[in-house]
C-alpha cells in the first residue's frame, strides 16, 4: 500500500513561488513513478508534471511548462513541486499521485492541496 501526503499550498500573489511536497510511504515507491494533477472548480482535474523513479525524466503540461519543476528526493521518499511565476489560472486544488509504470493508471492519489493566486 502506498500512501501520499501532500503539503505546502497556500494563497500567494500573482508572481509568487510556492513549492509543493508530497511525502509518499509504502516500500516500493521509490521505484514508482510519481505526478501532480490540479482541478480547478468546475473544472475536470488535469495533469500538471511527472517524473519517473530516477528523476531523470520529467513532463509537463504546456500550461506549466518553463515555470514549475518536479523533482523526487528518493531518500526522503517526497516529490517536490516548485511553482514560480503563479498566475490566477493556476488556482486549483493540486495532487499527488503515483503508478508502477509508464503505461499503468495513477493507482495511488494523495488527499490534495489548495493553492490560490490571487491581489
Amino acid at each position: 500500500q502506498v500512501q501520499l501526503v501532500e503539503s505546502g499550498g497556500g494563497l500567494v500573489l500573482p508572481g509568487d513561488s510556492l513549492r509543493l511536497s508530497c511525502a509518499a510511504s509504502g516500500r516500493t515507491v521509490s521505484t514508482y513513478i510519481m505526478g501532480w494533477f490540479r482541478q480547478a472548480p468546475g473544472k475536470e482535474r488535469e495533469f500538471v508534471a511527472r517524473i519517473n523513479w530516477s528523476g531523470v525524466d520529467t513532463n509537463y503540461a504546456d500550461s506549466v511548462k518553463g515555470r514549475f519543476a518536479i523533482s523526487r528526493d528518493r531518500v526522503k521518499n517526497t516529490v517536490y513541486l516548485q511553482m514560480n511565476s503563479l498566475q490566477p489560472e493556476d488556482t486549483a486544488v493540486y495532487y499527488c499521485a503515483a503508478k508502477r509504470t509508464y503505461q499503468s493508471e495513477y493507482e495511488y492519489w494523495g488527499q490534495g492541496t489548495q493553492v490560490t493566486v490571487s491581489s
